[in-house]
C-alpha cells in the first residue's frame, strides 16, 4: 500500500469508468495485470449510465434488453474478482513521463498521484464536466463550501446544505447526503421551476422525504452570495414572484447536469484528429508509447461508435499491454472455459 501522499503504483491506469473502461479492467485482470480506474463522474458507468441509466439497450450480446444502469452493474460484478480501485469524482489533469522509473506519472483534480506502467484512455466523448453555477465570487469557495463534484464523505456533517438542480442527478445527490454516516443538519433542494424531471418512483420517494421533514424544496434561483470573513454565510435568491429573503447556508452542492468535454488530455501531446485519437487497429496504441485508447474517443477507418465495438477494442488493447509489460512471456491464448490459470484469477472454485 502506498504511503499517504505517495503515488499509487499500478500496472495500468484506466481513464474512464464506462463500459469500455470496466471491460478493460476485466481483460487486464485475466492477463494478470492490475489496474486503477479514474472517472470524472461520481458514479461508474460513463455516458451509458448517465444518458441511458433507465433506458433500454437492445444491442448488447447475450442481453436482449437491459438498461444502462443494469449493464454497469453487471460489468462491475464481472470485474469484481480483480478488485480494480475506483477513483471517482475526479479527472486526470496531468500526464508526464515516468523518467528513469519508466511508465507514466499522472495527477488528478483531487490531488491523487499515480505511477502507471501503461495508460488506457477510455474517456468516451470526453470527460463529463458539471454545468457550473455562475455567480460572482464562487470560484474562491470551490471544494470548500461549493461543490460541483461530490464532496468527501462527512464533509457536510451538521451543515445547512443547499442542493441546486432539478433532475435525477440532484435527487441522487440528496440520497447520498442522507445515506452518509455523518449527514448534513438540513437539506434544501432549489430548482428554477416547481416541476422536477425524474422517473415517477424517484419523485414519489422525494415527496416522501419532504413529507417526513428530511428534505425541503423551493422553486427559485440563486442571484448572489453573501460572505462573512471570506466564508459563505447566505445566498440571495429570487422566486417565481420576485426576490425572496436571503437564505442562510453553509454549503452548496451543484447538480445541474453534466456536459462532455475533452479537458486536459488535449494538452498531453497526443496526436489528434477532430478531437479524437487515431489508433492502430491491432494494438489500439496512441502516438505516445504505452498509452492506449478505446471507445468513442478513438478514430480509425471503419470505426463504429457502438458498445460492442468498444469491448473488442478493449480486448485487443489489453493483450497489447500484456506484450508491452511482459515482452519475454509467451502470450498463449487461454480460454475461460478450460484454463485453470484463468479460473484461479477469476476465483472460481474447482
Amino acid at each position: 500500500m502506498s504511503e499517504p501522499g505517495a503515488p499509487i503504483t499500478t500496472d495500468a491506469l484506466i481513464i474512464g469508468a464506462g463500459p469500455a473502461g470496466l471491460w478493460l479492467a476485466f481483460e487486464l485482470g485475466l492477463l494478470g495485470i492490475s489496474s486503477q480506474i479514474v472517472d470524472a463522474q461520481a458514479t461508474p458507468g460513463g455516458q451509458v449510465a448517465t444518458l441511458y441509466g433507465d433506458k433500454p439497450l437492445y444491442d448488447i450480446p447475450g442481453l436482449p434488453a437491459c438498461t444502462g444502469q443494469e449493464l454497469t452493474e453487471r460489468l462491475l460484478l464481472q470485474v469484481r474478482p480483480f478488485a480494480p480501485e475506483l477513483h471517482l469524482g475526479q479527472e486526470i489533469v496531468s500526464l508526464e513521463s515516468g523518467g528513469e522509473d519508466g511508465g507514466w506519472r499522472l495527477g488528478s483534480s483531487q490531488g491523487a498521484q499515480f505511477h502507471a506502467s501503461c495508460v488506457f484512455i477510455a474517456a468516451g466523448v470526453g470527460a463529463f464536466a458539471p454545468r457550473r453555477l455562475k455567480l460572482d465570487g464562487i470560484e474562491a469557495l470551490e471544494n470548500s463550501q461549493v461543490f460541483h463534484w461530490w464532496p468527501n464523505a462527512g464533509a457536510l456533517f451538521g451543515q445547512r446544505v443547499l442542493v441546486v438542480g432539478g433532475d435525477e442527478l440532484a435527487l441522487d445527490r440528496i440520497d447520498a447526503l442522507l445515506a452518509d454516516a455523518s449527514p448534513p443538519a438540513a437539506i434544501l433542494l432549489m430548482h428554477r421551476r416547481a416541476v422536477l424531471q425524474a422517473p415517477p418512483e424517484r419523485l414519489a420517494r422525494f415527496e416522501a422525504l419532504c413529507a417526513q421533514g428530511r428534505v425541503a424544496f423551493e422553486a427559485g434561483q440563486i442571484t448572489g452570495l453573501e460572505l462573512e470573513a471570506g466564508r459563505l454565510a447566505a445566498v440571495q435568491r429570487s422566486g417565481p414572484d420576485g426576490d425572496l429573503p436571503t437564505l442562510a447556508v453553509d454549503a452548496i452542492v451543484v447538480a445541474q447536469g453534466l456536459s462532455p468535454r475533452l479537458g486536459p488530455l488535449a494538452d498531453w501531446g497526443l496526436a489528434m484528429e477532430r478531437k479524437q485519437l487515431p489508433v492502430d487497429t491491432a494494438r489500439f496504441a496512441t502516438s505516445l508509447p504505452g498509452v492506449f485508447a478505446v471507445g468513442d474517443i478513438v478514430s480509425y477507418p471503419g470505426k463504429k461508435k457502438l458498445i460492442v465495438s468498444a469491448f473488442h477494442e478493449a480486448t485487443l488493447a489489453a493483450f497489447a499491454a500484456a506484450d508491452l509489460l511482459n515482452p519475454q512471456r509467451s502470450q498463449i491464448l487461454q480460454y475461460t472455459s478450460s484454463s485453470s490459470l484463468l479460473h484461479g484469477r477469476l476465483k472460481i472454485e474447482s
